[in-house]
Formats: C-alpha cells, structure tokens, sequence
C-alpha cells in the first residue's frame, strides 16, 4: 500500500463523505451524487455544477452519501431553484391557476403564499428591513390591497406588511407594483432569511446603545445579493437588538445580536470602551428555547459577516431529510455550540472574541408600553405616537391616514414593530394634539390602557391551513368582552397563535393562548375551536417560558376565565406590579386558583 493510499485509509468515514461532497459541488471530477429528485434524479448520474448553488448541491450530496434520504421539498429545490420560477408564474397567472405539490413551496421564494384551504388566494409577505417604510410606499401598498387584493394588509410579528386575498391571476402584478415602490417580496417566505428586524425606535430613542438601522439595511442587502443564501434547510431569522425602550425580540432569533456597552473600567486592549453586539444562537420560542449568549462580542462592522458565516454553516449541515428537525436550533442540540461555533470561525476566517458578559454594563429593561402612546425622542422636542392596531390589521382607508399625518406632522416616516402595532416618528410636541385628533378621525388610537393594545396574534384559520383556531377573530372577541370590565393600567401581553409553529410566539406572551380542538361538552363527540392557557412568559432580561394554566378550554369560556383571571392580578399586586412579575410570583396552582374564583392568600 502506498502512503497515499495509508493516508486515505486513515480519513474516516465522515470526513471522505465531506471531500467527496466538496469535490462534487465545486465540480471537481466532473460527477454529482444524487438525491432521487431531478436535474441528477438517480444514483450514478453525472453532471458537473457549481456557482453559488453549489453549497446546497454539495450539502444534499453529503446526506445522501451518508444513507439519509431527502425529503420532498429537497428534492423539489434541486430539480428547480426557486428564484428561477418567474416565467412558470407568470405562466400560471396568465392561465389563472394556483400552484400545486412543491410548487406552493417554490413559489412563495417570491413571496406569494397559496393559502388554501383557508383562503383560495395568495398572501403576499414584504420585506422591509428594520420594519420602517416610507409613507409613500405605504399608501402605495394601500392602493396595491384595493387593486389587487383585500383591502387591508397586516402588520407581522416580524415587523412586516402582508396583504392577503390576491386572485390566481394577480402575483406578478403585485409583485412588480411593489418592487415599484422600492420594496422587495424575495425570500420573505419558505427556506429563506426571513424579514430582519431591529429596533423600530432605532435613531429616535433616548435610551438605545446603538442605531440599528444600517445594519438591518445592509443584512437585508447582503442576503438580496447572495443567491446562495436562498434555499436553506429551513427558515432562518436574524435580529438586532439596540438596546432601548422597545425590544426587538433578538433572542427569539436563530441569529440574535443585542448591544451592550463596555465601561472605561472594563475596557481592554482587545476591547476598548464603547458599543458592542452579544452574539446569541438558537432561539425558537415555539419549541421551548430563546438563543442562547455565546460568549462572543463583536463590533458592529462584524455582526453582518459573521451572520453570513453562521448560516452558511447551516446550509452546510442541517437537516435535509425531516422538516421537523431542519432548524438551527437541532444542529446546535446535536453538535454542541462549541463545535458549531469552531465550523462558524472557520468559515468567517478567524477566531471570534469572546468577553464575558458580567463586565457588560447590565442592559435597560424594555418598557412594555413604549410601543403604544405618546414618548419623548432624542430629538428635542420631538415625539413619536406608538399607534394600536388590534391583531395588526389594518384598512387601506386608515393606511392612507397614516401616510398623510406622517407627511404632514412628521418626517413621512413609518415604523413597524413586532408587536403587531405601527410608530410615527419625529412629530413636533406642539403637533401631537393634531396627530391623536387625526388618528381619532381614522378610527385608530394611540391610548395604551386598552386590552387591545397588547393583543398578537397570527393569521388563525382564516388564513392559514395550519391553524387550528380563528385567532384574529378571538383576539377582538377577548378584547370586546373584557375592555368594559376591567380598568387597566399598563398593557398587558395576549398572544394568541394557531397552531405549534407559534407565528405569535404564545410562550413569551403575559398570556400565551394556543388553539386547538376541544370537546364542545365534556364526552361530546362535536369539536369545537379552543385554546391551552400559558402565563408568565417574558423576554429581554424577563426571559421566561410561559408555564401551563390550564388546557382544552372552549373559545367562548376565554373571555370569562381571563377576566377572572386579571381581575385577580388587579386585585392582589403588590404595589404597580407588572402582570408577568405577579405572574411569576405566583405557583401555578395559586394563579389556577384565581381562574377557579377563590381567593388566594
């Protein structure tokens, strides 16, 4: 045996199925592996590739040489990327046809989302990064939902726009109308970095560490112009947190970065005093887990490359054979951070800082109101006026509003957030009367006391064939039952979310409310649209799983059992006690106690 031959011996079995992998997507040899789906369809087939699809071949390759098998919706990206799609839809709107198997999948890389069963029509997703958009390009939305579609959009728990309703015959139309407008639909669903999102006071607030607006507008422009990073596993959300008064959420993110500061006191030469971002990795509130702190501290110039470099690892090695286990937070569950974060340093090219949190200075805990009402800028003498949007919906008629009194008392700028609500920026003090006798007239409030003021909620089953409850719908039944017995004084957090996915992520909610089907009657065979209770999630410094209230309860008993329930908090605080401090006070069997209507000691 020769030493190359000893030397070949000696690589094991992972590490030939890797160099095979590699020789075949950067198409050395000549030969790609197959996967059982097209363009390569069967054991044995050669064609070389390469370009930027060639990670994702390689990738596929790698599992398919190690025994897996890909699952349907690999197979369906590698006979046909999905950004290459535009003639097959144009084709089917011209035809008026829905997609059909895969194709519903490919199509929203475009995003254009075919809803059946719950709707038979698209919903078109946005990507508007940093969650600010242009009052122009809002009242040209409004004027896109009238032509060609509901007459309404949505406002997402990713700081984004939806516009739902759209026929058969009408996504090219609105996605080339929206593009006129400068704003962008690819990649905003499916296996794709969805919408990055910030702080929607980022520029404006007093308290932030850092403006986080540039870096959400260049992750957004990075991953625009990187094909490669289209086609993931699965879907992949990235934040960036600046350290104010309304959170971002960062680390309910795959990818969260949240801003800190380093003192004169702590300083060092590799850290000199100023602004930094915590890297957090692995956050899906819907399986249980926020991102984890992981020890790195970057500059801001870094956190975009270093993004990249993490998601370029989990092209490399998520799961491609079970939807179910292909998120981030699997890979990380199986390798461990440290070995994933070896891969990531090597993939960015260097070894990332690492600096201990403790000698951070402790970040300010998000305000719960600061998203809805009146609050001071940074700006002298400038105000913004959070504006509440019960379940994020929103009619043309007031889109317009809202564009004409950003123009008009503002700088024309809109801000999104991820509580489902909108900002309006920059408004002189001396204004602010004229901007809530406005709002008024548009039927929208600004006043933060209301049970709708801190209602999330996803589409439900109005909209999305996943879910097993009307949400929206619920959301307002709530806030109509409770908002005339019970005086509030702070918002208090209601999300409801209709299936496991958690679009409204109901285990960071005061109030988590999860649908499912429940028996109408005790013994009844008739199933009726209900919801498991949570209490006491949190975030930011409150990061908290909500823990278990109570289970199967029927749609129409909510209202009752939450009013107890809060008039038990109103009741019992102590002091100007937040909901989620009593409800973490309390054990479980004492807040199930309230529900039941005794007195809790």
């Amino acid at each position: 045996m020769s030493s190359e031959q000893a030397d070949n011996v000696a690589l094991t079995i992972e590490q030939q199925q890797y160099l095979a992998g590699f020789a075949v997507g950067s198409g050395i040899g000549g030969s790609r592996a197959a996967d059982g789906g097209g363009g390569g369809d069967s054991p044995g087939s050669t064609e070389a590739y390469a370009g930027p699809d060639a990670i994702h071949r390689a990738a596929q390759d790698r599992t398919v040489a190690a025994g897996g098998k890909l699952c349907k919706e690999e197979k369906a990206k590698r006979k046909q990327h999905a950004l290459d799609m535009w003639d097959d839809l144009v084709a089917r709107a011209k035809r008026g046809e829905f997609p059909k198997g895969t194709d519903v999948l490919l199509t929203k890389f475009h995003g254009m989302f075919y809803v059946a069963p719950a709707q038979d029509s698209y919903m078109c997703r946005m990507r508007l990064p940093g969650g600010i958009i242009r009052s122009a390009a809002f009242r040209g939305v409004a004027d896109i939902a009238d032509a060609h579609a509901g007459g309404y959009a949505h406002v997402t728990t990713r700081a984004n726009l939806q516009i739902r309703e759209i026929p058969a015959s009408d996504p090219a139309h609105v996605i080339t109308k929206l593009l006129d407008l400068g704003i962008v639909t690819r990649g905003s669903g499916a296996d794709n970095i969805r919408n990055i999102t910030a702080s929607p006071t980022a520029g404006i607030d007093p308290h932030e560490l850092y403006d986080t607006r540039e870096l959400a507008r260049e992750m957004h422009h990075h991953i625009l112009n990187h094909r490669e990073l289209y086609g993931l596993p699965r879907k992949f959300n990235i934040a960036f947190d600046g350290g104010g008064c309304i959170s971002s959420l960062a680390e309910t993110n795959d990818v969260g970065y949240a801003a800190v500061r380093v003192a004169d006191e702590q300083a060092s030469d590799d850290f000199p005093s100023g602004v930094y971002f915590r890297l957090q990795l692995g956050g899906i509130t819907g399986h249980g887990d926020f991102a984890r702190d992981t020890g790195i501290m970057l500059r801001p110039e870094q956190c975009v490359p270093v993004a990249s470099a993490i998601v370029r690892v989990f092209i490399q090695h998520g799961d491609r054979t079970d939807r179910n286990k292909a998120r981030l937070k699997y890979l990380l569950d199986d390798w461990g951070f440290d070995k994933f974060i070896e891969h990531v340093e090597t993939e960015y090219g260097e070894a990332l800082p690492r600096f201990a949190v403790e000698a951070c200075e402790p970040r300010m805990q998000a305000r719960a109101d600061a998203h809805v009402g009146v609050h001071e800028q940074k700006q002298a003498g400038l105000r913004y006026v959070g504006v509440v949007l019960p379940v994020g919906r929103i009619e043309t008629d007031q889109m317009r509003a809202v564009a004409d009194i950003a123009e008009r008392y503002g700088s024309g700028t809109i801000r999104l957030t991820v509580w489902q609500n909108l900002l309006i920026s920059d408004v002189k003090e001396t204004d602010m009367p004229a901007v809530q006798e406005a709002l008024l007239a548009a039927n929208l409030t600004w006043q933060a006391n209301s049970i709708r003021a801190g209602l999330v909620a996803c589409t439900g089953s109005r909209g999305c064939k996943f879910a097993a409850g009307d949400t929206k719908g619920h959301a307002l039944a709530i806030a109509e039952a409770l908002e005339d017995k019970l005086e509030l004084d702070q918002p208090i957090n209601i999300h409801l979310t209709g299936c496991h996915h958690s679009c409204a992520q109901h285990y960071i909610g005061d109030i988590g409310l999860l649908a499912t089907k429940v028996e109408s009657r005790p013994g009844s065979d008739e199933m009726v649209e209900g919801y498991h209770v949570y209490v006491g999630g949190g975030h930011g410094e409150q990061a908290n799983i909500g823990r278990a209230l109570a289970a199967d309860i029927p749609h129409d008993e909510l209202p009752a059992l939450l009013e107890r329930l809060l008039q038990g908090y109103m009741r019992e605080r102590e002091g100007d006690e937040s909901f989620y401090a009593f409800a973490r006070r309390h054990e479980v069997e004492q807040l199930k106690a309230m529900v039941e209507g005794q007195v809790v000691g």
